[in-house]
């Protein structure tokens, strides 16, 4: 029988039993391994008290050794494979719950599995980096909500990221598809993250806005220890406090609801000028009957100051205009002023055509109305081109009188702009681009956005290149 080496552990030495019982052992040597680290020995017969001894993993990064567990690898791993990145633009409104100044600037975005990196001055974050002090800004998806919006911008297609930290965000592209493939990879990757941990973070969250730091410490002081026999008189004292503070809370109630009752009516207010009706934002069919006509006074002067000056601009209506100008406009229209869009401080046509969007796009109910709108759909859906067209003209008589006339005038103008193709680049298809998610969308918006948003295109672009046919007279 060969000597064991120096490199058997104590576990592999031989017992004198093992002689006993006519053990026979035999060794195995690795012929290409040094210093015996891999040699091992094999016994063919095993007495009931030899152990085999579990092989010890020596490798330095043994996870025992770091205590990580598998998911923790994965999750590890995941957070650093950049899912999506590219450019969009950005607006940070609130920083910790405190509301900031909207500003939009554009970001190089890069999406990992559980966080969103803005990037300012590099499209390559790699080469961002190298600049001294550089850092991006990261936002951690756990926890995050995402939304459309529409009520946070003048802009369209915008969304938002709401954090737990009470960071917001919101991301907008004029490109449709994008801002789409931008919102559904966000919120796959919010999604897939552990729900123990959004839960953990949104309770948190409300904890914190729920309780101020005082209240807190009160609650532990009160957990803790027991008030002590120098400190009761002033427990007696905070109770009684506590008891008028709730009397005083009652009666401020019952003052509220006495005012709340007895104030004019939002009618009364207006009847007595208190307060005035607004353009932007009221249904169209108030805003006729206010100034007696079926066509607002604000969509004829927008039209007029286009084609006089603003035929042949390179994209008009496809580029935006400034938006504090535009605002500005929109304050000047709201407070019934006498509007004159030749002056010099809506000079750019851009801010004109801006405003006049905006209009359509605030209306409480669109241009077609939601009642409209399936019908127009299944009517665009229709194979054959004379019954197609048919089908839509048979529904834009059934439109109310405003709802008709406005959108005569309105396409019979951008039928002129399109006319112009060769100098504005503004053909009929970019046109019903622009103007289809503005004047006509589903009241509700259901999952398939993408083929609704196809078809509004579609809707505008065949009533402007059939404008004669629906909407001229029967002759026709």
């Amino acid at each position: 029988m060969e000597r064991s080496s120096t490199s058997d552990t104590a576990s592999e030495k031989p017992n004198p039993s093992h002689h006993s019982t006519g053990a026979v052992q035999m060794r195995i040597k690795n012929a290409n391994s040094h210093h015996d680290r891999l040699s091992q020995s094999k016994s063919m017969i095993l007495s009931e008290n030899v152990k085999v001894a579990e092989p010890i993993n020596r490798h330095r990064r043994n996870l025992s050794q770091h205590n990580l567990t598998f998911p923790d690898i994965i999750s590890a791993q995941d957070s650093t494979v950049v899912e999506k990145e590219g450019y969009l633009l950005k607006a940070k409104i609130a920083d910790g719950g405190k509301k900031l100044r909207k500003n939009w600037s554009t970001s190089w975005i890069v999406l990992t599995g559980r966080k969103m990196e803005f990037y300012k001055e590099s499209k390559q974050p790699a080469l961002a980096n190298l600049k001294p002090g550089y850092k991006p800004e990261c936002v951690d998806l756990c926890g995050a909500r995402i939304e459309w919006t529409s009520e946070k911008s003048s802009r369209k297609n915008v969304f938002q990221i709401t954090t737990v930290s009470g960071n917001e965000f919101l991301l907008q592209s004029d490109i449709d598809f994008l801002i789409l493939d931008w919102f559904h990879a966000i919120k796959n990757a919010i999604d897939r993250l552990p729900k123990e941990q959004r839960i953990t973070s949104r309770n948190l969250e409300f904890k914190l806005r729920r309780s101020s730091s005082i209240e807190l410490l009160n609650n532990l002081d009160t957990e803790s220890k027991e008030p002590k026999p120098e400190h009761r008189k002033s427990l007696i004292f905070r109770l009684n406090y506590s008891a008028s503070d709730t009397n005083d809370r009652n009666r401020v109630k019952s003052r509220l609801k006495k005012f709340i009752s007895r104030r004019p009516s939002l009618k009364t207010l207006q009847e007595k000028g208190l307060i005035k009706d607004q353009i932007f934002g009221s249904h169209l069919h108030l805003v006729c009957e206010h100034e007696k006509s079926t066509v607002p006074q604000f969509v004829r002067l927008c039209i007029k100051a286009v084609e006089s000056r603003g035929l042949d601009v390179d994209g008009i209506y496809r580029v935006s205009g400034n938006l504090a100008t535009i605002q500005k406009l929109r304050f000047v229209v709201n407070q019934e002023e006498k509007l004159n869009l030749d002056d010099s401080q809506w000079e750019d046509i851009h801010v004109v055509t801006g405003a006049l969007k905006m209009f359509f796009r605030e209306l409480p109910e669109p241009l077609f109305p939601y009642c409209f709108f399936e019908q127009f759909v299944e009517a665009i859906k229709i194979q054959d081109n004379a019954t197609r067209i048919k089908s839509i003209r048979s529904l834009v008589k059934k439109l109310p009188q405003p709802n008709y006339d406005t959108m005569k005038i309105l396409f019979e103008h951008l039928q002129k702009i399109a006319a112009k193709e060769s100098v504005n680049l503004m053909s009929t298809q970019s046109l019903g681009i622009v103007f289809g998610p503005t004047l006509l969308r589903p009241e509700k918006e259901t999952g398939n956005m993408a083929v609704h948003m196809l078809y509004q295109n579609q809707i505008v672009e065949l009533m402007l290149s059939e404008y004669s046919k629906i909407f001229g007279s029967e002759e026709d």
